[in-house]
């Protein structure tokens, strides 16, 4: 039975949507409290209730600091994943949610359809998961969702990884520089200039890692932050290892095998 005042099922704190978090397309932060799908009602004599993370995940890997080689001690551990929601809940009048959170602390996993949908958007963050280094679990969906990664890109990347460093770099203030969020502005430039002229976003930054950890301390003068930005976003100029589109069709042909899959 849903507690007074419960928000109705599958509602998620905060929203999954690019430029809504800390980092490019990180949703907010919420509790936990939509982990599991519950049948609204008392009128019902049989209550069904589903674990959609872990029972029904399909893919989970390690992304931030970690996954970059950008970690410090005090680092934690943020996880992103892929669930399939049942396909007969699909038929209910109350749908399955597209996101949830949890049930490890800094987990985040996007139902299947959702997590398709921002990655054909050229979602960083979401496009990210399908090369992070670090998979902790995946089946054979998710095995095949991370064969077909290249189906999802497009030259798109240009203006959403521009516009998403272009929005952190907007919120900084050059007199109190968060330094943090000054290198992972640097980072998404790096990631996303990698993408379209080689075909793929650049996830380990070893290359890269002290000249970032140095910006991360504030031991470089904000005025040589700015060129290092002015001199990324102008590599963005000409790049063209991206085709116009995505191939929408091998995604949709995925999702259907995994909805049928999925009854």
């Amino acid at each position: 039975m849903r507690r007074i005042g419960a928000r109705p099922a599958g509602h998620v704190r905060g929203r999954d949507t690019p430029g809504t978090g800390t980092r490019a397309g990180e949703p907010r932060r919420g509790r936990p409290e939509n982990l599991y799908w519950r049948e609204p009602p008392a009128w019902q004599a049989v209550r069904v209730e589903i674990r959609y993370v872990p029972d029904h995940s399909v893919l989970s890997v390690v992304v931030g600091s970690r996954a970059y080689g950008l970690e410090t001690a005090e680092s934690d551990v943020d996880r992103r994943g892929v669930f399939v929601a049942p396909t007969r809940q699909f038929w209910r009048l109350s749908k399955p949610p597209t996101h949830v959170e949890g049930p490890l602390p800094e987990q985040f996993s996007w139902e299947v359809e959702r997590f398709c949908g921002l990655a054909l958007e050229a979602n960083p963050t979401v496009l990210e998961c399908l090369w992070s280094p670090l998979v902790e679990h995946t089946t054979p969906a998710g095995e095949e969702l991370i064969s077909i990664r290249r189906a999802f890109l497009s030259a798109r990347a240009h203006q959403t990884f521009t516009r998403y460093a272009d929005a952190q770099f907007r919120r900084l203030d050059p007199d109190r520089p968060r330094w943090k969020q000054a290198m992972h502005m640097m980072r998404l430039l790096l990631s996303g200039l990698h993408l379209v002229a080689h075909g793929e976003p650049l996830v380990r930054m070893d290359t890269h890692r002290d000249r970032l950890l140095a910006v991360r301390r504030g031991e470089v003068p904000w005025a040589e932050v700015e060129r290092w930005r002015a001199e990324l976003m102008a590599g963005f100029d000409g790049a063209g290892a991206l085709p116009a589109e995505p191939d929408r069709r091998r995604v949709e042909e995925y999702l259907m095998s995994t909805r049928e899959a999925a009854l």
